[in-house]
């Protein structure tokens, strides 16, 4: 006898066998010879319900398998004569795990939100983490199958950096000086690494350089910004997927893009069946209208220069004013998607002065060869570029940007030895699954967030 999950239990998976199950109880209720036990153990939304009856081998201890207990039932799957289940365990021992009193915060009763985030460490037992959490694992196995599929190679960049990839300054410094060390030296020099090193933001700028070896490779890991914002769409440790292919150009790099936006779609779809369930019942009634909607229907492609038009021409009054040189903001890309197309979009060729210096400058002059990826519901879930090749071209930028050239030396050599066009995106994991799920604030799609004041556990 071996153990079996209840998701191959409820499948019948061991039918009319002796099975075990191992869980925890979400609730009992008792009659007079016996107690119905639904008992989950994570591996799917779905609780089996297990009959103890009185004299069974530890059955004496049922009074104590309250809902948040843990126990093992050794029992025989048979069919259940019950609605809404197809298979029940008969039981025929039970040992009590552990126990759970009547603190326990789980009973059965709704909870906001805002209140499973303080209990972060108990929250996936909850209907609703469990379903998110569990889409987390699946959406990141696709992303790897995704890429794997196609010849890419993983690739670990660091998460201890020297270099800024976008420029902003907005990173978290790792250092073993206290202030007044750090303030005696601004370099470095006596600092752990002997230099400034920060948590990364990136690792695309590390992952050219494998790029321009390995030809195609993506990164799948953790990055920090060290931004104030306490919005729902921003956490200060975050997920990224950044794949960088050699001899790509922007044409190529925006058809990647799209596809794995629409394969990691397909693939919730398919095997997220369930969980999305609960989502498009409790969270987003739309969810999985418009999924499928994005999947049925290509990407529009515009230049940014005809997306500002477009909002100039919309007649809609946005928050933040529109005009040739800013940046698109959320209303922006939403307008975009879901009024005017009523689908996904992407735009390119975006204004140079407002990208980083590593975006390959066009012929104009005046744009880059960079895009963003708009969902509905969502905006950005994407962004990319072709990578500047030209070494020229790229010092050029560098100065532009205010970079040191020799910080820089080892980014410049790609384009010294044997430079080729290449291009790549950043995915964020985590609006993605923002996007799969229809859970609308960030903290709740990741298992611990760290947002501005707040690093518990």
């Amino acid at each position: 006898m071996k153990q079996t999950t209840i998701k191959d239990a409820l499948a019948g998976n061991g039918a009319n066998e002796t099975i075990l199950i191992r869980g925890w109880v979400r609730t009992r209720r008792d009659s007079k010879d016996f107690s119905f036990l639904a008992i989950n153990d994570g591996s799917c939304l779905a609780n089996i319900q297990a009959i103890v009856d009185e004299g069974i081998p530890g059955s004496d201890d049922i009074q104590q398998a309250t809902t948040g207990a843990s126990v093992e039932i050794t029992g025989k799957l048979v069919e259940s004569p019950g609605k809404g289940q197809a298979w029940e365990v008969t039981a025929e021992s039970m040992t009590l795990v552990g126990t759970a009193d009547e603190s326990y915060p789980l009973q059965k009763k709704g909870h906001s939100p805002e209140f499973l985030r303080e209990i972060a460490h108990l929250r996936p037992r909850s209907n609703l983490f469990g379903c998110v959490f569990r889409t987390r694992s699946r959406l990141a196995y696709a992303i790897h199958q995704f890429f794997q599929k196609r010849g890419f190679y993983y690739i670990h960049t660091p998460i201890i950096t020297a270099s800024d990839c976008e420029g902003a300054g907005e990173m978290f410094r790792v250092t073993t000086l206290d202030g007044k060390a750090m303030e005696a030296d601004p370099e470095g020099r006596t600092d752990f690494f002997g230099k400034p090193t920060h948590l990364t933001v990136s690792g695309q700028l590390e992952g050219e350089t494998f790029a321009c070896a390995l030809s195609n490779i993506y990164t799948f890991g953790p990055t920090f910004r060290a931004e104030n914002s306490h919005t729902t769409r921003h956490a200060s440790e975050f997920w990224m997927i950044e794949p960088e292919m050699a001899f790509y150009d922007l044409e190529a790099d925006m058809t990647l893009a799209e596809e794995m936006v629409n394969y990691l779609i397909k693939d919730t779809l398919e095997h997220s069946a369930e969980d999305l369930g609960l989502f498009g019942k409790f969270v987003d009634k739309e969810l999985i209208s418009r999924l499928e909607s994005v999947i049925a229907k290509p990407f529009e492609r515009i230049s940014y220069t005809t997306a500002i038009e477009l909002l100039e021409k919309s007649g809609q009054k946005f928050e933040h004013p529109v005009e040739w040189g800013v940046n698109l903001q959320t209303e922006h890309e939403r307008f975009l998607t879901e009024e005017h197309f009523k689908g996904p979009v992407t735009v390119h060729d975006y204004p140079k002065t407002i990208k980083p210096f590593y975006m390959r400058t066009n012929d104009d002059g005046r744009t880059a060869a960079a895009m963003d990826l708009l969902v509905p519901g969502i905006g950005e879930i994407a962004g990319g570029s072709q990578r500047e090749e030209r070494l020229e071209v790229l010092l050029e930028n560098m100065a532009a940007h205010d970079i040191s050239p020799d910080d820089y030396a080892w980014y410049a050599d790609l384009r010294r030895y044997g430079s080729v066009p290449h291009a790549g995106f950043g995915l964020g994991f985590e609006r993605m699954l923002m996007f799969v799920t229809g859970v609308a604030n960030i903290r709740d799609v990741i298992p611990f967030p760290r947002t501005p004041g707040n690093a518990e556990f």
